[in-house]
């Protein structure tokens, strides 16, 4: 199937109404029956601005956040669609793939798992 790997990339200390952003674009892929999404944490990185953000033992708060999303076309339409009726300023990657499930179990479940 080809579709597009959409990444956002955010930091854990960042809310938007009342929830981490990470944990809100994971129940917005949800609530708009996507098909998945994969919230990770790095150790450091640097945005826009130069300023370095980083995990620390006693604090994590600026620690980065991406949330990854293999998307059809029709979804990632849907997806960009909802985000530009929020008051919510995001940076993403967005990228042609191809992505599939491999296996046997695969076969049993169907297309969409």
């Amino acid at each position: 199937m080809n579709g597009f790997l959409v990444i956002f990339f955010t930091q854990q200390n960042r809310r938007y109404h009342g929830k981490m952003v990470g944990d809100w674009l994971v129940d917005l892929a949800n609530e708009l029956g996507l098909r998945g999404a994969t919230m990770g944490t790095a150790i450091e990185g640097f945005g826009h601005t130069g300023r370095l953000h980083s995990a620390h033992f006693f604090e994590i708060a600026d620690q980065p956040i991406e949330v990854r999303l293999a998307l059809t076309a029709e979804e990632c339409t849907r997806l960009f669609e909802r985000l530009e009726t929020e008051d919510i300023t995001l940076f993403y990657i967005k990228t042609p793939i191809e992505f599939g499930t491999l296996g046997k179990q695969a076969e049993k479940a169907g297309a969409g798992g």
